[in-house]
């Protein structure tokens, strides 16, 4: 009569002790593949996060007619700022001083093998209107050649902590700009840039326009910022939320959050398929051994069970090295993209993402190999390996 009981766990323990070199393989390539799904998944996570928590609902952009999709390819007049002010009753006013912020957004070399950055050109409006504070240091000053660098701007320079940023010159074009403060921006688009002077930074880029404005409302509608637009033909200028602009953006890089989930579709699916190899080639040398306990009256649904606790186990091991190697090497690992910069973000829900695909893995690792192996008639089984 056959067994229904399944094996006791303690059996496919020990079975993992008796070849320490399949053991080893099998849990070193887990371990790499869920490190990257965990690197993939963090990817997305972060740029996603970084564009979603960059804008306001109340804010409106103010950008040059045509460049709704480029900030920075956008030109907006210089006297723009103090039109709208003037113009559009129900903006938000702090301490007397209207929520309007004209900016100049530009993609700059550092000098010195840094690389390229944002450097949006600022006046104090800015810290009207965007939730960002300075965590340590001051502001820019106008005429000074001043900059503020955000957490993950200094970190991607190099520097172990921002506050380590403090102090330290960058060339732009020609002139040197010291840094003397450091942004929080709260994981928004504005920690991967680096904040000086507007006119500074005009001065430097031999600019005369404006990238944008933004607009702070109260109780104005979006509307109305958008029926100042459409009147002041002479402006050339186009209104959008910068709720919206930021989701725009987010879409605008959904193919490349796609081209990396599928890369590490691709590389994972070649290793689970050599992990596969592995798998069988261990269960097959086990062969008489499986025939042996289905002649002792186990089902062949035991065995299996059993093997497949043998591959989840060894999978385990694998994924809880992956996650504890990914809070340590991956998390806020610096990724520059076109806005600046942003951190991986090894979070819970990415951390997750990474046990689902290790357990994944380690059932897949085994069925198929499981299967190949038991569908052998029992007689078969007892003669392998004669």
């Amino acid at each position: 009569m056959r067994n229904r009981k399944t094996l006791p766990l303690d059996y496919a323990i020990r079975n993992l002790g008796r070849s320490p070199g399949r053991l080893l393989l099998t849990v070193g390539g887990s371990m790499l593949v869920v490190l990257l799904v965990l690197a993939a998944v963090g990817f997305v996570q972060g740029m996603r996060a970084s564009l979603v928590e960059s804008g306001r609902h109340d804010n409106v952009i103010l950008l040059g007619s045509g460049s709704e999709e480029s900030i920075e390819r956008s030109e907006v007049p210089v006297r723009t700022a103090g039109i709208v002010a003037a113009s559009v009753p129900g903006l938000r006013r702090t301490a007397g001083i209207d929520g309007v912020s004209p900016e100049a957004h530009m993609a700059m070399p550092l000098g010195e093998g840094r690389g390229m950055t944002v450097i949006r050109g600022i006046t104090p409006e800015a810290f009207l209107v965007h939730d960002v504070r300075v965590s340590h240091g001051r502001p820019p000053r106008n005429g000074r050649n001043e900059l503020l660098a955000g957490r993950v701007a200094a970190s991607g320079m190099g520097f172990a902590e921002p506050l380590d940023a403090i102090g330290t010159t960058i060339t732009l074009d020609d002139d040197t700009y010291t840094i003397v403060g450091v942004l929080d921006a709260s994981g928004a688009v504005a920690d991967g840039e680096l904040w000086t002077s507007l006119w500074d930074l005009m001065a430097t880029s031999q600019r005369d326009t404006l990238s944008c404005v933004v607009v702070q409302v109260d109780k104005a509608m979006p509307e109305d910022i958008d029926a100042f637009a459409t009147m002041r033909l002479d402006l050339e200028l186009a209104s959008i939320p910068e709720a919206e602009y930021y989701a725009g953006l987010s879409k605008f890089f959904r193919p490349i959050e796609l081209m990396v989930l599928v890369t590490a579709l691709l590389i994972a699916m070649g290793a689970v398929l050599g992990g596969l190899n592995t798998s069988y080639a261990a269960f097959a040398s086990r062969v008489r051994e499986i025939g042996t306990l289905q002649t002792l009256g186990w089902s062949r649904l035991a065995i299996a069970w059993s093997l497949v606790q043998e591959s989840v186990v060894a999978a385990a091991a694998g994924t809880l090295l992956a996650c504890g190697l990914g809070l340590w090497l991956l998390d806020n690992v610096i990724v520059r993209f076109s806005m600046g910069a942003f951190g991986l973000r090894m979070d819970t829900n990415v951390l997750v993402w990474g046990l689902v695909a290790g357990m994944l893995l380690g059932v897949a690792g085994a069925l198929l190999p499981a299967w190949r192996c038991l569908r052998l008639p029992i007689a078969e089984s007892l003669k392998a390996g004669e």
